[in-house]
């Protein structure tokens, strides 16, 4: 019996044996198999896109004439367009500007970037400074065919160029949809870094909206981008042209994993006015604006940081005009929600000039409607400050319990000012000077109530709770801006 049963027991032990032996070949007979199906379905196949679409880019050479390098040696033009793209004064030379130039000077090569052909009757978009400067222009395809280029127009402000070639029948780029564009998503470059022509790059989609400071919102990518991609196109994987590389983040002047590209639809819609008008007419409302911190909307009652600190307003400008006062938020534009300060100059900088716009504003804990009429961009003015004269001194200055000791302000400096109240700070200390208030600062609301004189200072100051963050609204020189002060702990 014992016998029986321990056969039993070893045959069984046989069979689960040769089951998990079965198991493990074929696990590793699918293991195996599996790296490239699984290679296939994760990585994308960039090959039958960079066939099909480098046709459409293009190389881009730059001339300028009379210019010669000190000594008659040779600069890389590589080297030279990422010193003039990043405003660093090229080693060894002189001025860079140009003096008269003479009709047989022979043109030297300035720079080289990248292009892509818009229409195929020679149309091709490019960045603004690829080509400022330039005396000529030459496009090179990946045929080999040269031609001069005429520059059609470029706008600074997006980096964004068309020149045109005499040429038909070119294979033309196909326009994506940005909105569509994710996050993660793969992305495809195709240009010329360092002169090395129709060289294809890639990598993901790392941000949208990426705001550097500039006037668009850049798609931000780990894609290699080195000087001479300048201009190229941005492609998703359907072939279609999502953006133009433009900048680099960089220490060295090399690809470090940080790149920039403008949107395609924000670069049609500036190439669309170049090959119409030459230039790029924009809209403006005449106002200096600031971002609106989070401390600074949760302490006047706007909720969540959003919309557009105004400033400064230009005297007689539109804003003026529609009643835009210095301290006002504007949080809507035609309806359009101004989510950061960054928005608003895109916004009414696409709004025809002559148009009137709605714009909702936060004044003083509450909103208000007004409409203004969008006048024509043009070159910034210099701004003059105003200066608020000494406060006088003896009785009319008193001390607040927020810490400041204020002034109360003639009529002189209000008119130089141009405001109607307010009261001037004579002196800071505690809570007040922790919160950035200078002496000279004057001071216009305080929890989104107006200042007329001191005596009213004096009772909203009292009357604030010393427990909690008090706003303060204050006209520093030109500009106006909001400061919260903190209880002390």
């Amino acid at each position: 019996m014992h016998r029986h049963t321990g056969s039993r027991v070893l045959a069984l032990r046989y069979r689960a044996a040769a089951l998990a032996l079965a198991v493990c070949l074929g696990a590793g007979a699918w293991l195996a198999a599996s790296p490239a199906r699984a290679q296939g379905r994760e990585l994308p196949d960039f090959t039958e896109l960079a066939e099909k679409w480098s046709p459409s880019v293009v190389n881009i050479r730059t001339l300028e004439r009379g210019r010669a390098v000190p000594g008659g040696g040779e600069v890389d033009p590589n080297v030279e367009e990422f010193f003039r793209r990043f405003g660093i004064p090229m080693p060894g030379r002189p001025d860079q500007r140009r003096g008269p130039r003479g009709g047989d000077e022979e043109p030297q090569q300035r720079g080289v970037g990248s292009g892509f052909i818009l229409s195929n009757d020679g149309f091709v978009m490019t960045n603004a400074h690829v080509v400022d400067g330039a005396d000529e222009v030459i496009v090179t395809l990946t045929d080999k065919r040269e031609f001069k280029a005429r520059i059609v127009g470029f706008d600074k402000r997006t980096d964004i160029a068309v020149v045109k070639i005499e040429a038909t029948g070119l294979p033309a780029v196909r326009v994506g949809d940005v909105s569509k564009l994710k996050v993660g998503e793969w992305v495809m470059a195709i240009g010329s870094p360092f002169g090395l022509e129709n060289t294809v790059t890639a990598g993901i989609v790392s941000a949208k909206q990426r705001d550097t400071g500039d006037y668009l919102p850049f798609i931000q990518t780990d894609v290699a981008i080195n000087p001479g991609n300048s201009g190229g196109p941005l492609l998703n994987m359907r072939g279609e042209v999502i953006g133009i590389n433009s900048q680099i983040y960089s220490r060295s002047g090399g690809f470090m994993g940080i790149s920039f590209a403008i949107p395609i639809d924000e670069a049609i819609r500036v190439a669309d006015q170049l090959r119409v008008n030459g230039r790029v007419i924009r809209g403006r409302i005449g106002v200096t604006i600031a971002p609106v911190t989070k401390e600074v909307a949760e302490s006047i009652g706007l909720g969540k940081p959003m919309g557009a600190l105004v400033q400064g307003v230009e005297s007689g400008g539109p804003a003026e005009k529609a009643g835009i006062e210095a301290g006002d938020i504007i949080v809507k534009v035609d309806g359009k929600p101004v989510e950061k300060s960054g928005d608003l100059p895109r916004i009414i900088g696409a709004t025809k000039p002559g148009s009137r716009s709605a714009l909702q504003v936060f004044r003083r804990g509450a909103t208000r409607d007004l409409q203004v009429t969008v006048a024509e961009f043009e070159a910034d003015r210099p701004t003059r400050r105003a200066q608020a004269e000494p406060g006088a001194s003896g009785p009319t200055q008193s001390k607040s319990a927020l810490g400041l000791t204020v002034s109360e302000l003639t009529d002189a400096q209000k008119r130089e000012l141009k405001i109607k109240g307010g009261v001037r700070v004579e002196a800071v200390d505690g809570a007040a000077a922790r919160a950035g208030l200078h002496e000279g600062d004057v001071i216009l609301a305080i929890d989104n109530t107006e200042v007329s004189d001191v005596k009213q200072f004096l009772s909203i100051a009292a009357n604030a709770e010393k427990s909690r963050a008090v706003s303060v609204m204050v006209k520093r020189g030109e500009f106006v801006n909001y400061l919260v002060i903190r209880p002390t702990r």
